[in-house]
């Protein structure tokens, strides 16, 4: 899953920590060229040191030496200023921000300071690769923001690998952009009254409706029982297809004949779970685009008669820029509470995964990893960051 964002990755991170530790190198030698080159510092001349001594024993002052004396001192203060002020002068002149006599504890310490010049051209590399993999492209601007505000400035330990650092920095970044509006899915769920009304809306043939048969077989085995709702009332066979689900789990479907009001079959199933006391109302609805002024009416009704506690966008990972897209467009149709992305196992770029979330502001719930009933799992984004960067 999502190979080959893991390998662009990799490739981005291995590059920084081979460019950063070159130039280390680089510094190290004009280090040590710099300290060869200082002059040493004269030594104080014999007569010098005679007339100083003479001066320390005589004990006397000539009334012109103290009138000097008094002058001298009486300029102290200045002269101690304007050498306050060429201090300032040289920690505020370096380019990088850091000031000299801190950039010059820095490398005493045997450490270099990573500089924006050392990562402009990768960063560069980092967002074609994200495009690529078919990331959205405010989503891509969000994560390089996030690598530079992570790596800019930072200190590490000269000719040592970067690669932690770097990849920390690069995970921190992927990490907030993916967890945008994550909430406990089964704690709502639980915490819910009764029934807990969940309806999954998207286009046609992207897995919607055995997604409800993964999630009913998700909740029972959290102890949850569930109904079936069939609100696709449009499409021919789709309430077999349904059915056939309900009956390899044991479920019950509801569900009218083809061309009924889909808000009257909701409702109806709600009345069904309320009477035999069901946790969650599961309800098909009709594929549709946003652009479906009478399927997104169908949904309106639906929400005016039943009120739904949840609506859950459904698409396929492998569509990438265009399930992004059409979760963005769903959103701001019919605002949803969440989306489930299908065949996350076939997908190699991870681009919609990386990107639905921070587009949508709402939080992808679960992926589907395969074709069986239990191939559905919860979309963790640590385990998703760790997953891209494991070895």
């Amino acid at each position: 899953m999502f190979d080959g964002l893991k390998d662009k990755l990799g490739s981005f991170t291995s590059d920084v920590e081979e460019d950063v530790d070159e130039e280390a190198l680089e510094d190290e030698a004009a280090d040590a060229e710099a300290e060869d080159d200082q002059p040493a510092e004269p030594e104080a001349s014999a007569e010098t040191s005679a007339e100083t001594a003479d001066g320390e024993s005589s004990g006397d002052a000539s009334d012109e030496e103290e009138a000097n004396q008094v002058g001298e001192s009486a300029v102290e203060p200045e002269v101690e200023e304007d050498a306050d002020e060429e201090d300032v002068d040289e920690d505020e002149d370096d380019d990088s921000g850091r000031g000299f006599a801190q950039r010059a504890k820095i490398l005493a310490s045997g450490k270099s300071v990573i500089d924006e010049e050392d990562l402009e051209g990768h960063l560069d590399d980092l967002e074609l690769a994200l495009l690529s993999s078919d990331v959205e492209m405010s989503v891509a601007g969000e994560i390089l923001d996030g690598v530079k505000e992570n790596l800019v400035g930072e200190t590490r330990r000269r000719l040592s690998s970067t690669g932690n650092l770097v990849r920390d920095a690069l995970r921190e970044a992927l990490f907030d952009v993916i967890s945008v509006g994550q909430f406990d899915f089964e704690e709502r769920v639980t915490e819910a009254d009764k029934p807990v009304v969940i309806m999954f809306t998207g286009v046609n043939g992207v897995g919607k409706t055995t997604t409800i048969a993964k999630l009913s077989q998700y909740l029972e085995e959290r102890g949850l029982s569930s109904v079936l709702a069939n609100g696709d009332t449009y499409r021919a066979g789709a309430n077999e297809q349904l059915q056939k689900h309900a009956d390899n789990l044991d479920r019950t479907l509801i569900s009218h004949e083809q061309g009924s009001d889909p808000a009257a079959v909701i409702y109806d199933a709600v009345e069904y779970a309320e009477a035999n006391d069901v946790d969650v109302v599961l309800g098909d609805t009709a594929g549709r685009l946003h652009t479906s002024d009478d399927l997104m009416a169908q949904l309106e009704k639906i929400d005016r008669v039943v009120g739904p506690d949840m609506t859950i966008f459904v698409d396929e990972a492998v569509a990438g820029q265009d399930a992004v897209n059409r979760a963005r467009e769903f959103n701001d149709a019919s605002a949803i509470d969440g989306a489930i992305l299908t065949k996350a196992d076939a997908d190699s770029q991870g681009g919609a995964a990386i990107s639905v979330a921070h587009v949508t502001g709402k939080p992808i719930l679960f992926l589907g990893t395969g074709q069986g009933y239990d191939d559905i799992e919860r979309f963790d984004p640590e385990a998703v960051v760790d997953r891209l960067f494991e070895e």
